[in-house]
């Protein structure tokens, strides 16, 4: 049960400290400067955790293994941090940018999963989208 829980309280606790973080980055800071602190410590972490991770192969020899997507990802976090960052500066709240992000975020990923992933979409489901939708309307009113 833990492992099935601790991902999601992880994800959101990280989530509230990212958006925190990037609402409060000074207005003025270039913010190509904030990315590139952001990704060395981010490195530093990454590298200091992987010392914890017991594999049968090496740190060196599991790039073995990677393809595409870890370069592909690298592409998506930084259209994700400069997204959010700009959103921010822009003048979104921090408590409906994230929120308008997500919800749409999550509407495009259904067809995504139904289409790609053979993930099933059941009438609850479909009434939770037009919620969402509904939602989108009224916090932007």
């Amino acid at each position: 049960m833990f492992m099935y829980v601790f991902p999601i309280v992880l994800i959101v606790v990280s989530n509230v400290l990212y958006n925190v973080c990037q609402k409060s980055t000074p207005q003025d800071a270039n913010p190509f400067s904030a990315l590139l602190i952001t990704y060395l410590t981010a490195a530093l972490l990454t590298l200091i955790a992987s010392l914890f991770y017991k594999s049968d192969k090496g740190f060196i020899n599991s790039f073995n293994e990677l393809n595409w997507t870890s370069v592909a990802l690298g592409g998506a976090i930084v259209g994700l941090e400069l997204g959010y960052l700009l959103a921010y500066r822009a003048g979104w709240n921090i408590s409906v940018g994230s929120l308008v992000a997500n919800i749409i975020l999550a509407l495009l990923l259904i067809p995504i999963g139904i289409l790609f992933y053979k993930e099933g979409f059941a009438f609850n489901q479909i009434i939770g989208v037009v919620f969402c939708l509904i939602g989108l309307i009224l916090i932007n009113k």
